[in-house]
This record gives structure tokens, sequence and C-alpha cells, in this order.
């Protein structure tokens, strides 16, 4: 079940998660045993360090500058680019500059 979102609407996902001076920022839409889907804004230069995941996990940009590292992979995203982090390989995301993104995760079922 979605929330935090409104429903009916038409919505601009960046808007629905602020910059916050040093840190980041998320909101989560839905997390359960299936999926997961959060907002991020990053502010330049935080990160999320390497780690892994037990599902596939697509990364699309909506603001700003991301860099993604998939195994020893690094890639450059700018907005409106996505990717997919599979599963089970370790991954880790910098903000080159300020960014927003969505990041869904599908999980393997039972």
């Amino acid at each position: 079940m979605l929330k935090n979102i409104l429903k009916s609407e038409v919505l601009s996902l960046g808007e629905l998660v602020g910059y916050q001076d040093g840190q980041i920022a998320s909101k989560t839409l839905v997390q359960n045993k299936s999926v997961s889907i959060t907002l991020f804004a990053f502010e330049k230069d935080e990160e999320i360090s390497a780690h892994s995941s037990d599902g596939d996990a697509l990364v699309s940009v909506l603001d700003g500058k991301a860099r993604i590292t998939i195994a020893d992979k690094v890639y450059d995203l700018s907005k409106d680019e996505s990717i997919v982090m599979p599963a089970g390989v370790p991954h880790a995301v910098y903000a080159a500059e300020r960014m927003k993104m969505l990041l869904v995760v599908v999980f393997p079922g039972e």
C-alpha cells in the first residue's frame, strides 16, 4: 500500500523530498516483503556505502548527478537516467552534486 503520497493527483516526485544540509533525506512510499519504493535527496558528496540487497534495485535520478558503483564498475548518471543494481551484487551511491533519486527494490518471491 502506498503511503506518504497523494493518490489520484499528478505528482512531481522530486518535490516530495527536500534537501537537508549535510545529510541524506528520504521518504518511504512503499515497504513490504515484495517491494520497497523510496525517494532520496542527497547533498553533494553524501553517499550510501557499498552493500548488497536481496532484490534487484532500480535507481532513477530525478535531479542532479549520481555516481553509482556496481561491483567494481562506476556509472555516472544525470537527471532522467536510470540503472538497475542487481540483487546480491555490492553497490554504492554517491552524490557528485546535489541529487534526488527514486529507488525501487523488487524482492524475490517466496
